[in-house]
């Protein structure tokens, strides 16, 4: 498997639980090495870009006001075939269908407030990490 990096966000739900260290102690128990992290405070216009394949979905605006609700931490992960690896410690998106031990399903407070996004494909990945991050806040 290649080496590769993937965007992770850790969603207000667990940023207002503190569980941003559980969160990663997770993500580095599955051998996921963390190579940027911040916590910022997503404007509106950073949320609306960021879920702008949800526009015209009827939880586009509800999605869009959690996530400015309350800080996140957005990461940058790296690992081999990191972007699936990170799919499998999130759980799937229903915390009632996550794995034991995934993210969601130990942290999630329902599938809105499911405490962690990852990118779903190289590309997204690549995308999503251009729009948090420059290249040289990305310490490998």
């Amino acid at each position: 498997m290649a080496l590769e990096r993937t965007f992770s966000i850790i969603k207000p739900d667990a940023t207002r639980r503190n569980l941003t260290g559980a969160v990663n102690a997770l993500i580095e128990k599955a051998g996921l090495r963390i190579v940027a992290q911040k916590r910022v405070l997503m404007t509106r216009a950073q949320a609306e870009t960021f879920y702008a394949v949800h526009k015209e979905r009827p939880f586009f605006g509800e999605l869009v006001e959690f996530m400015i609700s309350a800080p996140v931490v957005v990461q940058v992960l790296e690992g081999e075939g990191a972007i699936a690896k990170y799919r499998d410690v999130m759980g799937a998106t229903n915390p009632a269908n996550a794995a034991e031990g995934s993210i969601r399903k130990e942290f999630a407070l329902s599938v809105g407030e499911n405490s962690a996004h990852g990118s779903d494909s190289a590309e997204n990945a690549a995308i999503e990490i251009a729009q948090f991050f420059a290249g040289n806040e990305i310490v490998g």
